[in-house]
């Protein structure tokens, strides 16, 4: 009985022999080991073998143990490899640094690994990288060099690690943190630093949401894998340093040809600039010239910001300098950087509209400013295209220079001529039309004068004006004694006429008078008539003819009779005649003045009279009825000459085209209102 019990035994402990073996050969768990163990320990204490047995299983499981380091240590050895491997094949550090922490993360089974950068800027460091986070601000957190396990770690430079990280009370804790920590749901954490001579350059983090105490195999391999994401970081930012080296070098060599190519297109656009003076080129020509070297458009602008010259290169597209205007919506910005360019005699950036720069620069000869120098571009200018620029302006202001030498010369020789054409002394007739021939003058046919006064400044202004552009060919004019003179031949005097008006208007507003002579057939006889419509202008100023050019003709009835009358006793006198009319077309809106006007033009025909006006002749008849119960009978030729004298003069003083508005004003100014 005793053998076959013994048999028995010996047969158990043979198959668990031989089970202990299938399991380390299929490198089962620990579990199955301890199952084993189980069943063992369960033998009965009187069997002979059960120790032997148990010892025999803690082998099993001390093996087991040992392939599990070595297995443990080889993983790691593979992932130090790898994250070497790595290192010396990539050069893209945020996918190195992503690797790494997948690595770190997987090889020690944890749920969550970070790894963070020192950031000067911000004195703090930085999560560069995270895998496992479920949190959002996991990703985003910032620690400062103080607080956490930063702290422990940037002190000692050595690994720490903590199994409660939100109870444990070695290290300070940062607010902002410890949220992010409870989000994520982080109770064990290790962290190693990354070392770099020295200093701590970043920190490599792996955390689980459980209790754990992480075994020093782990940190050795963790740091080792923190010592290849400093390497990582080191060496991505020498790449980046020798990039950054190689960029400036490129950039630095860029600009050094670029350099020398504005060089090289400064001195070609002086020496073209220099040409065009040398041969004598027009300011037009010189405009083009700038405008195509510069690339945009160019305005040359006189004293008061009127144009002179214009360029505009070829495919240019901007509107800024046809849009110009000298009162525009820039004016005042211009003018500040015409006293700014003057002051430091260099051109300066007046204005930017419209994706559209204007640079401005103040054309200096000698002491004065000749005029403006305006470049349109829309794209920027360096330093060398600047100083071309401004060499453009200086080419400008000497042809401005020698153009006003040459205008001023040929103008002493006009001003003499015309002088000594209205002189009451006149020389030599003969000589003096052969000098106004060679201005395109003939006074061998009837010639007319204009004179336009205005006040003194305005009136050189307007002189400079007309002398710098075409405007008046084949005329000879001056400004004497505050009035501008004009002199032309009679087929010329209605277009003279219409260009002095229309260039007064523009600048004068209606602060102007003028009077235009009747044909001249003899120069013997411009002293006197010029004598005549000298003392003509006096009398326009009286009866308030002021925004108009006036004939000779119309105005030699006013002229002797209201030569010596001031303008309050010509506002009597309509007044006393016709101001009854003018009240009552003023408050009915009706026109009997205009119509009793052409009634008396057509020697008092009213049939005429109303085919002029275009109105039925009984409309005309009950206007006059109406218009003679207000002024009183015309029957008499003498009533009839008041009149129709005050008629005419209300038309010249610019009562039938501005409206009674303004001469009823006047004319009611000492008396009742006009509507009573």
């Amino acid at each position: 009985m005793t053998r076959a019990v013994s048999s028995v035994d010996t047969d158990a402990s043979d198959r668990i022999g031989e089970e202990l073996i299938e399991l380390l050969h299929r490198a089962d768990s620990a579990e199955d080991l301890s199952a084993c163990m189980a069943r063992v320990e369960a033998l009965p204490e009187d069997s002979p073998r059960k120790s032997d047995l148990v010892e025999l299983v803690r082998m099993a499981m001390a093996i087991r143990h040992r392939l599990d380091v070595q297995h443990q240590r080889e993983s790691g050895m593979l992932a130090v490899i790898e994250s070497a491997r790595d290192l010396s094949s990539r050069l893209d550090l945020p996918e190195l640094l992503r690797m790494v922490v997948s690595r770190a993360r997987r090889l020690l089974g944890s749920q969550v690994a970070w790894l963070s950068a020192y950031d000067a800027s911000l004195d703090a460091f930085h999560v560069l990288t995270a895998d496992g986070a479920l949190a959002r601000g996991t990703g985003q957190m910032l620690a400062g060099r103080d607080l956490g396990i930063v702290s422990v770690v940037v002190k000692t430079r050595l690994p720490f690690t903590t199994a409660d990280y939100l109870h444990d009370t070695r290290f300070p804790h940062d607010p902002q943190l410890d949220i992010t920590f409870r989000e994520e749901g982080i109770a064990a954490v290790v962290g190693v630093p990354l070392l770099w001579e020295d200093e701590v350059i970043g920190l490599l983090f792996v955390a689980d949401r459980y209790h754990r105490t992480h075994t020093t195999h782990n940190i050795s391999i963790l740091s080792t894998l923190a010592t290849h994401a400093a390497v990582a970081i080191k060496n991505a930012m020498a790449f980046e340093q020798t990039h950054a080296a190689l960029r400036s070098a490129e950039l630095a060599h860029t600009q050094l040809a670029q350099h020398a190519q504005g060089v090289q297109a400064a001195a070609e656009a002086h020496d073209q600039m220099t040409s065009l003076l040398a041969k004598g080129a027009t300011l037009a020509t010189i405009c083009q010239s700038v405008a195509e070297i510069m690339e945009g458009a160019v305005l040359v602008l006189d004293e008061v910001g009127q144009t002179i010259g214009t360029g505009v290169a070829d495919g240019y597209g901007g509107q800024g300098a046809t849009a110009y205007h000298p009162h525009g919506d820039h004016s005042e910005a211009l003018a500040r950087a015409l006293g700014e360019s003057r002051r430091i005699g260099r051109s300066v950036l007046a204005y930017e509209a419209d994706g559209e720069t204007c640079r401005l620069n103040a054309v200096i000869g000698g002491n004065d400013v000749l005029g403006t120098m305006l470049l349109f571009r829309t794209e920027p200018l360096d330093g060398l295209a600047v100083r071309t620029y401004e060499r453009c302006a200086s080419i400008v202001g000497i042809v401005l220079l020698s153009r006003e030498r040459t205008e001023a010369s040929q103008s002493r020789d006009l001003s003499s001529l015309l002088r000594g054409l209205l002189s009451p002394r006149q020389d030599d007739l003969h000589l003096l039309s052969d000098r106004a021939d060679r201005f395109g003058v003939a006074l061998s046919r009837p010639t007319s004068l204009l004179l336009l006064e205005t006040r003194a400044t305005e009136a050189s202004y307007l002189l400079r004006r007309l002398r710098s552009t075409p405007l008046l060919p084949h005329t000879l004019f001056d400004e004497i004694d505050g009035v501008l003179t004009i002199l032309c031949a009679t087929t010329r005097a209605d277009d003279v006429r219409r260009t002095i008006e229309d260039a007064a208007r523009q600048h004068f507003g209606a602060a102007y008078l003028g009077v235009l002579s009747r044909p001249i057939p003899q120069p013997s006889e411009i002293p006197a008539l010029y004598s005549s419509l000298r003392r003509a202008l006096p009398v326009l100023a009286r009866i308030g003819m002021r925004g108009h050019i006036v004939g000779q003709n119309e105005l030699a009835l006013y002229s002797t009779l209201f030569e010596t009358h001031d303008q309050a006793s010509l506002h009597a006198y309509l007044k006393s005649t016709i101001g009854a009319l003018i009240a009552h077309d003023e408050k009915r809106g009706s026109e009997l003045v205009a119509t009793l006007l052409a009634y008396f033009d057509c020697n008092q025909n009213a049939k005429a009279a109303a085919e002029r006006l275009g109105i039925h002749v009984n409309t005309m008849r009950q206007r006059l009825t109406t218009a003679e119960g207000l002024a009183g009978h015309w029957g008499n030729a003498l009533r009839a000459l008041e009149i129709h004298v005050a008629l005419r003069l209300w038309t010249l003083s610019g009562g039938a085209k501005e409206g009674v508005q303004n001469t009823t004003s006047a004319l009611t100014a000492e008396g009742e209102p006009a509507a009573r």
